[in-house]
């Protein structure tokens, strides 16, 4: 199973959060798919990754943009890895059955939203019934994160 780390939103929101968390992943040599929970979610989050920073490029795909195997980053709402992936970033609460073909998963949750808190703590509990190697990760300040368990 792959290392899987939650992170709590608490500062900003999905659409700045994001960028920066797949920058990183990016910086590190490895390539990201992202599974939301809506077509309306991927197209706000696609928008959201040129837009975040005039000085920043993030290259990215959906299924829109077509090939999905070019992208580094790919958005999407099926579980799927079309761009051949060892990063799965998880976010508005969608679950993946494609876990152990990653090699790290990102799941992003709400801090804000009591729904999504509970959701991500029975995930949590779930997968380490699994035994999975699991870390949680609450925001500090806009950009930054620390380690809580």
């Amino acid at each position: 199973m792959p290392a899987i780390s939650f992170y709590h939103l608490e500062r900003t929101s999905l659409d700045r959060a994001l960028p920066k968390l797949l920058e990183k992943v990016l910086e590190h040599g490895h390539r990201a798919v992202v599974m939301a929970g809506s077509d309306e979610r991927v197209e706000a989050l696609n928008l959201a990754l040129w837009t975040y920073e005039q000085q920043s490029f993030l290259p990215h795909g959906s299924e829109v943009d077509g090939n999905a195997e070019r992208q580094p980053v790919f958005l999407t709402t099926h579980d799927e890895n079309p761009n051949g992936s060892d990063v799965l970033v998880l976010v508005d609460g969608v679950e993946s059955e494609r876990l152990g073909s990653f090699a790290r998963v990102l799941d992003l949750f709400d801090g804000h939203d009591a729904e999504a808190v509970e959701a991500a703590r029975a995930r949590w509990r779930q997968l380490k019934d699994q035994g999975c190697e699991l870390a949680y990760w609450q925001q500090t300040s806009p950009g930054g994160w620390e380690q809580k368990g």
